[in-house]
């Protein structure tokens, strides 16, 4: 071996470092990503649009990340039960959470939780928005939301609407519209949507907010009449629907949303790589039908302005829950 053999190795040993070390910077979400398993917390129960979105796109998240993305329930509390088990995982990756927009709201009714809703938790991405549609039963004789609310305003007794629950979506929706209006409204809270529908039907409340998926059916057999649009575009499934914004009410968008966070402290780059990892699966081809089914929107971004929507959100939500003095008793 000749004199200048040993700093010829010592030269190759350096090159293989810095490409290995290069290799890891290029890439540090991969070097980061579970090999094996992701757990996917859903804060809901089985057989909701939360749960059914988990499992739609779980696959091909696998599939893009390497990994196995395995969903698992952990239901209670609106959510707040799934959102504290995640706040508490190790931010490596291998536990994330999807949850909806009771993010926004459950910091401002909910004491002694035992985390924090924003210091907690690092938004991933949005996933999804599902628009709220306000309907009437068909007996109730208004179409359009000026009658409504024309209606409401001679007969103030009748002001009544029902919900999935106090500080529910279609709770929050409908208090934000009478609030504009300079209406003041009484709500019926139900058990759930079913129930808020067969409330509706009887003649227990006149309008009130729902899912489009549970509002379809019964505009379709004439049984409810289609008033407005709680989103920020018309709906494919009700073109001919106007707005709530169209109608008066500039800016009105109150729906509900579904979106993946990850422990506070998860390394920036990861996060872009879950980001990207959920938006492919969002947007595969063939899941169209079945978001259409469930009365969602795909709304794929990242989580730059995923934290900016929660930001605005989250002070529109104070402010309307403050105003109201909505409690959970």
């Amino acid at each position: 071996m000749g004199p200048q053999a040993p700093k010829r190795a010592a030269g190759a040993i350096a090159m293989l470092r810095r490409a290995i070390l290069t290799g890891l910077l290029a890439a540090p979400a991969m070097a980061q990503t579970p090999e094996r398993a992701l757990r996917l917390i859903i804060a809901f129960p089985p057989g909701g649009s939360t749960d059914i979105l988990g499992r739609m796109i779980a696959p091909r998240m696998g599939e893009v990340l390497g990994a196995v993305v395995t969903p698992e329930n952990r239901s209670g509390a609106s959510g707040a039960v799934g959102a504290g088990f995640v706040a508490q995982a190790a931010p490596d990756g291998g536990t994330i959470l999807l949850d909806s927009g009771g993010q926004s709201v459950n910091p401002f009714l909910m004491r002694g939780l035992g985390f924090h809703y924003v210091r907690d938790l690092a938004p991933v991405t949005l996933l999804a928005t599902l628009p709220l549609i306000l309907i009437t039963r068909a007996e109730y004789g208004v179409a359009d939301l000026p009658g409504l609310l024309a209606r409401l305003r001679a007969a103030p007794d009748q002001a009544r609407y029902g919900s999935v629950g106090v500080g529910s979506r279609t709770h929050l929706a409908a208090a934000s519209l009478l609030r504009r209006a300079g209406i003041r409204g009484e709500h019926i809270p139900y058990r759930g949507g079913a129930d808020q529908m067969a409330g509706l039907l009887r003649g227990d409340v006149p309008f009130g907010f729902t899912s489009l998926a549970l509002a379809t059916p019964l505009i379709r057999d004439g049984k409810a009449h289609a008033i407005g649009l709680s989103a920020p575009a018309r709906s494919a499934a009700f073109p001919m629907l106007p707005t709530i914004s169209e109608q008066g009410f500039a800016g009105f968008q109150l729906g509900d949303w579904l979106g993946l966070f990850a422990p506070a402290a998860t390394p920036a780059p990861l996060i872009t790589r879950l980001a990207a990892a959920a938006k492919d699966a969002v947007e595969q081809p063939t899941l169209a039908p079945r978001f259409e089914a469930l009365g969602l929107t795909p709304a794929a971004a990242g989580p730059e302005a995923f934290a900016r929507f929660l930001a605005a959100e989250r002070a529109e939500m104070r402010d309307l829950i403050t105003a109201e003095g909505i409690r959970l008793d």
